[in-house]
């Protein structure tokens, strides 16, 4: 993996905490305050800058505190790797799996032909 490449293991621990995917979810329609994002967690707000933390570590976010309040948003370029290294083992199953239909299929065929 090149240097500039998030380590995709961060990404996708980050990604499997399903409050933290809401709130990438909340910050792929625009940047946001930690308090709005706070608030549909019901979390304490401790507990919510721990959450953007991680996914600030993990590349997927960033922030700036800007006077007192302190604004977060999505990395797109970091899910669209994730999401292309995904499309890569997708297309890998999917050429093996038409190998073994292939392959059953001849299996079959052999079948048919015996007497």
């Amino acid at each position: 993996m090149a240097k500039h490449d998030p380590d995709l293991s961060l990404v996708f621990a980050a990604l499997a905490d399903p409050t933290r995917r809401g709130m990438v979810q909340r910050l792929s329609a625009g940047p946001a305050p930690v308090s709005e994002l706070a608030r549909p967690t019901g979390l304490r707000l401790p507990t919510v800058m721990r959450h953007l933390s991680v996914l600030e570590e993990a590349g997927l976010i960033e922030s700036e505190k800007t006077g007192r309040t302190r604004i977060c948003r999505a990395v797109p370029r970091v899910m669209t790797i994730a999401e292309a290294w995904l499309a890569e083992r997708r297309t890998e199953w999917e050429a093996r799996l038409d190998r073994l239909e292939a392959f059953l299929e001849t299996m079959e065929d052999g079948d048919a032909t015996e007497p």
